[in-house]
């Protein structure tokens, strides 16, 4: 097909330019709509109609194709129906997660006088109390399943204090919703940019602990293996681990039925280390990738296969 002439293009260059602003609007307009809707239903039934919808259109969308390759590379033996099944609940799982945004001021109800009754249950509700009170700084790791917005407001409901590290959308005013909406659960939030090092660097010398999600492709980070395949992946965490040589945990948040979750927090993860005993930065990230492999092979239906992990 001919390319478009050099005017041409350059027309519909800032023809959408001209647009940008109305688009953004337009967006965020939809994006507050879209919390205050899913706001007036009891959590159950949001996020199970959300989840219905998702996994009815969800699978026509192309990025579906993304994930049905994923799925057939990690796991080989499964069948076609198998793949297409495993589809479907992702994305039943990414219309829950929507829902759930909404209502995420409302969603934690953990009563350590009460372990098993409600909504929420936490396996290692001790180590976040003995991490809270020696002193020391600590990183916590996460991946994209379940309902992984949890993982910060566990933090903030222990008063662990720190931080979580997260990217904001290129949508400016869906940016500002989205914030001001974490900013009553998650406090301590750090805006992925410049900044963002040395902003952690100083927060874990003054022993305070931080939160990130490392289970994404990361343009020129260390390679490791995942799946039996290499992909690249974002080192910050061991470089921090290694900086400040303190403990690295592994948390994550499993769906369980009937609009439920179970947050997991591990004790700490056994990093290898280097001829002069500091951690060792790729190591470290297989390690954690690893651990991040093992969660998602137990519950493959809740993590986000739609991503280009592989590239």
């Amino acid at each position: 097909m001919a390319r478009l002439p050099l005017p041409v293009r350059k027309a519909i260059h800032r023809l959408k330019l001209f647009l940008a602003p109305a688009a953004e609007v337009l967006v965020a307009g939809y994006v507050r709509f879209s919390v205050w809707w899913l706001r007036l239903w009891p959590l159950w039934l949001s996020a199970g109609g959300m989840a219905f919808w998702a996994k009815l259109l969800g699978p026509f969308f192309a990025v579906s194709k993304v994930a049905r390759r994923n799925l057939a590379a990690a796991f080989p033996e499964k069948s076609k129906a198998e793949i297409n099944a495993l589809v479907r609940g992702i994305w039943a799982n990414m219309g829950r997660l929507s829902a759930e945004f909404a209502q995420q001021d409302r969603l934690w109800d953990y009563d350590p006088a009460r372990p098993d009754v409600g909504r929420i249950e936490v396996k290692g509700a001790e180590i976040f109390q003995r991490l809270r009170d020696d002193g020391r700084p600590a990183l916590f790791f996460t991946a994209h399943t379940g309902n992984w917005e949890l993982c910060a407001i566990a933090g903030a409901k222990f008063d662990v204090p720190g931080g979580v590290l997260y990217r904001a959308p290129n949508n400016k005013r869906a940016a500002e919703l989205i914030e001001e909406m974490r900013s009553g659960t998650m406090p301590g939030l750090i805006r992925a940019g410049r900044d963002a090092g040395r902003q952690m660097a100083r927060m874990l010398a003054e022993g305070q602990h931080l939160g990130m999600l490392v289970d994404q492709y990361w343009t020129g980070g260390p390679e490791v293996m995942f799946f039996g395949r290499p992909c690249a992946t974002n080192p910050t965490l061991a470089r921090l681990a290694r900086q400040f040589d303190c403990p690295v945990h592994g948390m994550r948040v499993i769906r369980l039925p009937g609009a439920r979750f179970r947050v997991e927090i591990t004790e700490e993860v056994p990093l290898p280390r280097d001829a002069e005993g500091k951690i060792e930065v790729v190591g470290a990230m297989q390690a954690v990738t690893s651990v991040i492999e093992g969660w998602v092979r137990e519950y493959p239906e809740q993590w986000l296969w739609l991503h280009r992990r592989w590239r």
